[in-house]
């Protein structure tokens, strides 16, 4: 089984979108916990809270890898993140029982595409994104490096990426706007 994520509801046939990889794609996973980190986009949530008005496409917020074990490890690179992006989303998990292979290599466990529209098969709402989560986590599907534990190796590694990003992303004000928000120790603003 194939699964997707979406805020969007009633899908029937989900549709090749240009994303980050420019390419016309639908993405999936074969394991149904990790679809849902993208029941919210970090980066959206917080400008639509704040007040900042956006019309372009939304730079995507993916903090999440995989150890060695392959269970999906997300990272928590601010305070409380999960909860500030997950709290009170709701959304849709998609299940497909084909794709057409897109060929495209996805560098992501358990990731798969498709360039063709895929026929949806079943649907499972998801009434609050940050306690599917946490059940996740209990039931040890997923991992969580919460911002508290992380070790100091990756807090240092998070700041060189942070200012990093910042300079790399002018042409994203949305993204800067995002940055500043939940990195003003790192910016300096």
């Amino acid at each position: 089984m194939y699964y997707h994520a979406s805020p969007v509801e009633g899908i029937k046939q989900l549709e090749p979108r240009v994303s980050d990889h420019h390419i016309p794609l639908v993405y999936f996973s074969t394991k149904r916990e990790n679809t849902l980190v993208y029941l919210s986009n970090a980066i959206e949530k917080y400008c639509k809270e704040t007040g900042f008005v956006y019309d372009g496409i939304w730079k995507k917020w993916g903090p999440y890898g995989f150890p060695k074990d392959g269970i999906q490890q997300l990272q928590e690179y601010y305070p409380n993140a999960l909860e500030k992006t997950y709290k009170g989303v709701s959304g849709y998990i998609y299940s497909a029982e084909s794709i057409t292979d897109s060929g495209f290599e996805i560098k992501i466990s358990n990731a798969a595409s498709s360039n063709a529209p895929v026929k949806v098969v079943g649907t499972e709402f998801v009434p609050d994104a940050y306690d599917a989560i946490l059940e996740a986590e209990e039931k040890g599907l997923i991992a969580i490096m919460r911002y508290e534990e992380m070790p100091e190796k990756m807090r240092k590694w998070i700041r060189r990426t942070i200012l990093q990003e910042y300079e790399e992303n002018a042409d994203h004000p949305e993204y800067l706007h995002f940055l500043k928000g939940n990195f003003s120790d790192i910016l300096g603003e």
